[in-house]
């Protein structure tokens, strides 16, 4: 019996993790992007493996955060008049299902996923070899008020109750102890301990790719032009050549809802894009953990590259010019909690997370296309996401039960 030829778009963690676990079940299956494998949105994330992430990220509903939001000078997020009005539908529904009743629905949910995560990267770091990219030792969330510690305390503990997600509460002195170098303004932080983090994003995906490779995939670099229909299949047209396929798998990312509605989906995507930029350090000074400022919203981590500074989110259009004044402000900040020393690059790194408006990617068939699948709208959690995303497709394409129930991320939802 031949096998069931599969064209994968998009070589992101999603995209390379569905062609691997497919790959792996005895598809045939080609992975398809303009760039190499992990170059995109893989490549300039936190690089954490995010165990702990149960909660989706909500929007403010209190009305002192959001006039805090309108003078756009936050950095945690920012935003562009234009880009929020191209977005206003997805964005206002994803401020109604931010609401207390509607979350609360959400989150069990969403953490089905995540409690996959640890396990999925597991399988799939061993059969790359990658053990070597990744660490398992947690990350830390700093605070400079006991006030909001004490809060984000009580949250932790009902996620350690609810999820099983473990964390350790550290005070001044135990958190000097693991980063010496950390300014007096910072009184403590939360130490979650599941979560694994990766110097090099982009490697892991890139370790992934070749895995998929050696279990005979093709990785095809190409600009796509075209998906439609054909007979039983899929005519998959690239600039390079055509490919006529049983299956599609759309796991474009950001680009993922232009490419599903000429195929006739309206899907209410929409992008928070982020920058980042990486630093040396001030001698003798040393990074040791990846830190989230918690009450300012950036992150520092210890990459290969350097100390990188990743942003929050920027709602803008997927491809409007940057702005790295959100960086620049991030900077600033964080040079009073750690010594960064010269950038190492002259310009910031850009990206955008493909988001939906209900905070849950879209994982299973297309609702009107037989052979067509959906792995897109992981928000910022596609590097976390990516294998788990991968073994469950495999599972719905294979006729097989899926490890938990994936009637949410349904795409007929929309």
């Amino acid at each position: 019996m031949a096998k069931r030829q599969v064209a994968v778009l998009g070589a992101g963690m999603v995209g390379v993790s569905v062609a691997w676990h497919l790959q792996k079940r005895g598809f045939d299956v080609t992975l398809i992007d303009r760039r190499q494998p992990g170059r995109e949105t893989s490549y300039g994330n936190a690089g954490i493996v995010q165990r702990e992430a149960v909660r989706p990220y909500a929007f403010p509903r209190d009305m002192k955060t959001i006039l805090s939001v309108l003078p756009n000078r936050r950095v945690d997020i920012r935003y562009r008049p234009k880009g929020m009005l191209n977005a206003f539908s997805p964005l206002l529904s994803y401020w109604h299902n931010s609401s207390t009743g509607r979350y609360q629905k959400i989150v069990p949910e969403y953490a089905s996923l995540i409690g996959l995560c640890l396990e999925a990267h597991g399988k799939m770091i061993e059969a790359a070899g990658a053990g070597h990219l990744v660490r398992r030792d947690g990350w830390l969330e700093i605070y400079r008020t006991q006030e909001k510690l004490d809060k984000r305390v009580v949250e932790a503990q009902e996620a350690l109750k609810l999820y099983g997600v473990r964390f350790e509460v550290l005070d001044r002195a135990a958190l000097i102890e693991k980063e010496p170098d950390l300014s007096e303004k910072i009184i403590g932080a939360i130490h979650w301990l599941d979560p694994w983090t990766v110097a090099d994003p982009g490697a892991l995906v890139a370790a992934y790719a070749n895995a998929f490779v050696l279990q005979g995939g093709t990785i095809l670099q190409a600009d796509i032009e075209d998906v439609e229909p054909q007979g039983e299949g899929y005519r998959v047209k690239t600039d390079q050549c055509e490919l006529a396929v049983d299956d599609v798998v759309m796991a474009l990312g950001p680009w993922a809802g232009q490419w599903a509605s000429k195929l006739g989906y309206r899907i209410p995507t929409f992008v928070k894009r982020g920058y980042h930029m990486h630093y040396a350090t001030q001698a003798p000074a040393k990074l040791n953990y990846w830190l989230m400022d918690a009450e300012v919203g950036y992150l520092l981590a210890p990459m290969n590259a350097g100390v990188r500074l990743t942003t929050g989110a920027e709602l803008d259009q997927l491809e409007s010019p940057a702005d790295e004044h959100q960086l620049e402000a991030a900077e600033n900040v964080a040079r009073g909690v750690f010594p960064l020393a010269e950038r190492k690059e002259p310009v910031a790194w850009k990206g955008a997370r493909p988001c939906l408006p209900d905070m849950k990617p879209i994982i299973g068939p297309a609702p009107r296309h037989q052979g067509l699948w959906f792995a897109f709208g992981h928000g910022h959690q596609g590097f976390t996401l990516g294998p788990a995303t991968g073994e469950l497709l495999a599972d719905i394409m294979e006729g097989k039960t899926p490890a938990i129930d994936m009637s949410p991320f349904r795409a007929d939802r929309f």
